[in-house]
């Protein structure tokens, strides 16, 4: 049954991953444009306040990161933020439940908010 479950959480991260960025506003903005990205994908396996307890995380193994967690924040170049963000999580030897974001790839401005995001949790 635990298979079952963390399959359906994986399909439902990778349907909310697979969500284009949203049509772009005249006023919009990387760091609006990022708060969309956080809500839309990231906040269902990190959370609405980056603290890892999304609505899909209890099925997943291992659990998403807490960006609160000062240690890790420390432990963690930005670089890594980004190609994670882009590229998956096993793209830079973390967990292949972090899925890839290849059309931020095109968007370095929209990633630079979102790892200032996850850079803010850490203070």
């Amino acid at each position: 049954m635990g298979g079952v479950r963390k399959s359906a959480s994986i399909m439902l991260c990778a349907a909310a991953i697979a969500a284009a960025l949203p049509a772009r506003a005249a006023d919009s903005t990387p760091a609006s444009d990022a708060r969309a990205v956080m809500e839309d994908r990231c906040a269902v396996c990190h959370g609405e306040n980056g603290d890892g307890q999304g609505p899909a995380a209890g099925s997943l193994s291992p659990q998403p990161r807490d960006f609160h967690d000062r240690k890790w924040q420390q432990s963690v170049s930005d670089e890594t933020l980004r190609r994670a963000i882009v590229l998956g999580g096993s793209a830079v030897g973390l967990s292949a439940s972090m899925p890839a974001n290849p059309d931020l790839a095109e968007r370095p401005d929209v990633v630079a908010a979102l790892v200032k995001q996850i850079r803010a949790w850490g203070k």
